[in-house]
């Protein structure tokens, strides 16, 4: 049984401790015929129905246990209110109640073959009481009991297998939203560990490769050129303070520490200049359109792709100048890196997660880039997302 059809079976035992207390009352106040023990006598078969029903009827029909002892007290059941008709005749009433009980009990076909049985059964044991009961009135209100009682019957029937149906319906809806939850969940894991991968690729990663880089530059430089050597030191330490903030900022969830004091243009400006003071490569910073106020995470995903851009030209591109031009347009801002550098096959496959990070990166703004490269022509990267 469902919960829904738990939840409301008291009203069931309502009706049929209603049923069991009228018939009973019929019995002691209307019925004149039978004598005190055949009264006392159909009282009890009543009271045995009643008892069988809450310590064997009921608990077998809710846990839908369809055995041996459901069997059992449908027997009693049949037995009891057919004796109970023998020596009252108007006990017959009872079967507004028993009927319903016969079809929670069996299958409908079966329901309605033992039903029709207890009819005939009834009838002829009311008509052979003493002083007889009158046939066509036992007829009369057996066929109004039956009537009203198969189609309850049925109804209920229904009902239970309707509410059997929704009962698995809402199991598979809940399962369908836990799933739903756990893909979520599984989603935003994945796509937090990708921002994480992106941001530290984007800043971390590339910082401590500059600091590597100039390190060695200055190990190069050590006994022959001081002033070199010191200028070379105090751009890493720079670099490694840049590190940190940035590590403290993507520990607090934030955005790129360079945009919490600036604007993205500033930034984009200091890291030109940076990429000029470690590598003596020229880098032109240019703007078009009237400057505008942005989305962070705009602002973010236009500087991580300008730093990736530059962190290829440092390590691949062997170019002598760069140009970044920002242009902002109607609807939208267009950012654009070109250099001079020795070009790559872009359908060529690489392991590195620059080029994937910063894609997947745009993707979340709902932006667009292109790379456009061939060997010996340089590369450009164009950027655009809606404003």
């Amino acid at each position: 049984m469902t919960e829904a059809a738990d939840r409301y079976f008291w009203l069931w035992d309502t009706f049929f401790a209603f049923v069991y207390v009228s018939v009973v009352f019929l019995v002691i106040v209307v019925a004149n015929g039978p004598t005190l023990a055949e009264r006392a006598a159909a009282i009890a078969l009543l009271t045995a129905i009643a008892v069988s029903y809450v310590f064997v009827g009921r608990p077998c029909i809710a846990a839908e246990e369809f055995g041996w002892r459901l069997n059992l007290f449908v027997a009693a059941l049949f037995l009891c209110t057919a004796g109970a008709a023998y020596f009252v005749p108007i006990t017959q009433y009872t079967f507004f109640g028993v009927i319903p009980l016969l079809f929670m009990s069996l299958r409908l076909a079966v329901a309605i073959v033992i039903v029709a049985m207890a009819i005939v059964v009834t009838i002829l044991l009311s008509s052979a009481g003493e002083p007889p009961a009158n046939p066509v009135n036992t007829a009369v209100a057996i066929t109004i009991s039956v009537i009203f009682s198969v189609a309850i019957g049925v109804w209920i029937d229904k009902v239970i297998k309707q509410s059997s149906e929704r009962g698995e319906l809402i199991k598979q809806l809940e399962a369908s939203q836990a799933e739903v939850s756990r893909l979520s969940r599984e989603a935003g894991v994945t796509g937090e560990r990708e921002r994480l991968a992106g941001e530290i690729h984007d800043t971390l990663a590339q910082g401590f490769t500059s600091i590597i880089t100039l390190v060695q530059a200055a190990e190069s430089e050590l006994g022959r050129d001081e002033p070199q050597v010191r200028r070379h030191l105090a751009l890493a330490l720079r670099t490694a303070r840049e590190n940190l903030a940035e590590s403290r900022a993507l520990v607090a969830a934030l955005a790129p520490a360079e945009l919490t004091e600036s604007s993205v243009l500033d930034a984009i400006r200091r890291q030109a200049a940076k990429l000029t003071e470690e590598t003596g490569i020229a880098v032109d910073v240019g703007v078009q359109g009237e400057r505008r106020p942005l989305a962070t995470g705009i602002d973010v995903v236009l500087l991580r792709t300008v730093q990736e851009a530059l962190s290829n030209v440092r390590k691949h591109a062997d170019a002598g100048t760069v140009e970044i031009v920002l242009s902002y347009q109607e609807g939208s801002v267009v950012l654009l890196v070109t250099d001079d550098g020795r070009g790559f096959d872009p359908s060529a496959p690489t392991s590195g997660f620059g080029l994937r990070g910063m894609r997947s990166r745009i993707d979340q703004v709902g932006g667009s880039l292109s790379v456009t490269s061939s060997p010996g022509s340089g590369t450009t990267v164009e950027l655009e997302v809606c404003t």
